[in-house]
């Protein structure tokens, strides 16, 4: 489980491919806190530790995943949202994030906002998925590339969110052009509620 509050990025230094599955190795500043078997979201994916040395770790994608978010996508040198999995006792300064990416989205605008920044992200609308819940609401929340965000403008497929300098800064929104694809996870609340109401009389 995490917050949506992004810690750092970090950067890919090897990919490599073994079947079906693909190992990324990637280096980061809490490298040495880290232990096997840890999860950390990656752009917004969740995946396990499976190796590590003295300033790299290394976490394996299966098809799966590949299939349905941007880490197909991924080359050496880029940089990559990553947040540790939040503590019981840690406050919540985002939102609840499972880490299970739900699809990708393209970037389709960026507008100066004198200082910050609004993004607006396309994705693919579907009705069926929307009754359950996989849809953004205006004022809602919505994690873009693992980080979390409240949704602003939105329409049957597009939302706008608003980056401060911080966010835009300390995360790989800075790396963003129209085109950009990115890992969308739609609220997990949102999710529970459209299936509660499917057995409401």
């Amino acid at each position: 489980m995490f917050s949506g509050i992004v810690e750092e990025y970090a950067t890919v230094v090897s990919i490599e491919k073994d079947r079906e599955n693909v190992h990324f190795t990637l280096t980061c500043s809490f490298v040495d806190a880290l232990k096997i078997d840890q999860s950390i979201s990656h752009n917004g994916v969740c995946l396990t530790v499976v190796h590590l040395t003295d300033n790299t770790y290394t976490v394996t994608a299966m098809k799966e995943t590949l299939d349905c978010s941007n880490l197909g996508l991924w080359q050496v040198g880029d940089k990559v949202n990553v947040e540790r999995s939040m503590p019981m006792n840690g406050r919540l300064d985002g939102h609840i994030v499972q880490g299970h990416v739900d699809q990708t989205a393209r970037c389709i605008a960026i507008e100066d906002a004198d200082g910050s920044w609004y993004f607006t992200f396309q994705y693919t609308f579907d009705k069926a998925m929307a009754r359950k819940g996989y849809v953004t609401v205006d004022k809602g929340s919505v994690t873009v590339n693992g980080v979390s965000l409240t949704v602003c403008n939105p329409t049957e497929d597009t939302f706008q969110v608003a980056i401060i300098p911080y966010t835009y800064e300390h995360t790989n929104f800075h790396t963003f052009k129209i085109g950009s694809v990115i890992n969308l996870e739609f609220d997990i609340i949102g999710k529970y509620l459209s299936k509660m109401m499917q057995y409401i009389d």
